[in-house]
């Protein structure tokens, strides 16, 4: 079912507080799942443990994001969405300490697959929840403060480990506590909240793919592009002889950009279009890559980076205003499954082409491949507007 366009008063009038916790929700759960990946990396790296085995150890992750997807829509309309929300909080909670009491690298693999498997439910929850209550005419600039917030909370997830290190339990508690919080939150916001729309035909997630292949594909961009510079950054950088510092500092940049624009960007949206918006953050972040070679080792790369960090997850964020403006109902919750699994196919494949690429052509194969994803997605997204244009 699409959504209409038109909104009576009462559904302009924006529920703050039942936004808000959703929003702290997401955040708390982000914040501890950006704390695992750094932190059971380094734990693995003190054990000996392979570059090659711990990139699969972390791969497990977003595979149990893509595995549970299908199974989302199924179980919120058995067991209701705020239910689901609380028992995968208190399953994650679980995992992470038994993945803390194991420290085996073999144990993690199956249990990683289960932290991704109970955290993706949550994330299609609320981004159902938060959708739904938003007033249309408020949508961009909402779904643009709940990408920024959550890519913050994302990134001060790993820098909690300076404040707890990485030995002992002490930053599993904080990854722990933190999961608990976040069911806790839920239970106090669900009375706020309506429950999951059920209007419509049941949609799956297969059957999404089909009613919008081009919104997945934006989704499986995003998640390459950002996957790919955030795991082969370093390699590129140090081929240009940059120190860990500045390449830190440039990745550090880089997702501040990230969590900087997006209020903009869906602002923006508003006034001119979330397809829009799409194709031109395609078109920064294809700039971007261009740009990248020549400007590394200036201070040009600095503000490069920047931008370059809000445009490439500005995609995302305007496919999900767009998922917003389309579809209501069953087709909604079908349609917030299919962007996890998306996103995750998009982490999983885009580090390893991109790294082949980098073997096969050298370092500057990370701008190509990066360029060419976003190359691709603005002509997909170039001849979607023709093909309209035609038919009116």
């Amino acid at each position: 079912m699409t959504a209409d366009s038109t909104t009576s008063p009462r559904e302009d009038r924006t529920p703050w507080t039942a936004m808000a916790g959703i929003i702290a929700t997401v955040t708390v759960f982000a914040l501890a799942q950006g704390l695992t990946y750094p932190l059971l990396s380094f734990i693995l790296e003190r054990q000996g443990t392979t570059s090659g085995l711990i990139g699969v150890s972390a791969a497990m992750t977003p595979l149990g994001f893509i595995v549970s997807a299908p199974f989302i829509p199924t179980l919120v309309r058995r067991f209701g969405g705020g239910r689901l929300a609380i028992l995968c909080s208190f399953l994650a909670a679980l995992t992470l300490m038994t993945i803390a009491w194991t420290q085996d690298v073999w144990a993690w693999m199956p249990l990683r697959f289960l932290l991704g498997f109970f955290a993706n439910p949550l994330y299609v929850i609320s981004e159902t929840w938060l959708i739904t209550i938003t007033p249309a005419p408020r949508r961009g600039r909402i779904m643009g403060l709940y990408a920024s917030i959550v890519s913050g909370g994302f990134a001060i997830g790993p820098l909690s480990l300076g404040l707890v290190g990485t030995q002992g339990w002490p930053p599993f508690m904080v990854g722990i506590v933190a999961f608990l919080l976040c069911g806790l939150i839920v239970l106090a916001v669900v009375p706020r909240l309506p429950d999951m729309p059920d209007e419509g035909e049941a949609t799956s997630v297969g059957g999404f793919f089909a009613l919008a292949p081009l919104l997945l594909f934006a989704v499986f961009a995003a998640a390459a592009f950002e996957q790919s510079l955030l795991s082969l950054f370093a390699v590129y950088g140090a081929a240009l002889g940059s120190g860990e510092a500045r390449i830190a500092s440039l990745i550090t940049c880089f997702i501040a950009g990230n969590a900087v624009f997006q209020i903009l960007l869906g602002r923006m949206a508003e006034q001119t279009g979330s397809m829009r918006i799409m194709l031109f953050c395609a078109l920064v972040a294809l700039a971007g890559c261009l740009l990248m070679p020549a400007s590394f080792n200036s201070w040009l790369i600095w503000p490069i980076i920047f931008v370059w960090g809000g445009a490439s997850f500005g995609i995302y964020t305007m496919a999900l205003i767009h998922l917003g403006e389309r579809f209501t109902g069953q087709a909604l919750i079908a349609g917030n499954a299919a962007f996890a699994l998306a996103w995750g196919i998009g982490g999983i494949v885009g580090s390893p082409a991109t790294g082949f690429t980098m073997q096969l052509i050298g370092y500057q194969g990370l701008p190509v491949s990066l360029g060419l994803l976003c190359s691709a997605l603005a002509i997909l997204l170039m001849a979607q507007r023709w093909r309209r244009d035609l038919q009116r």
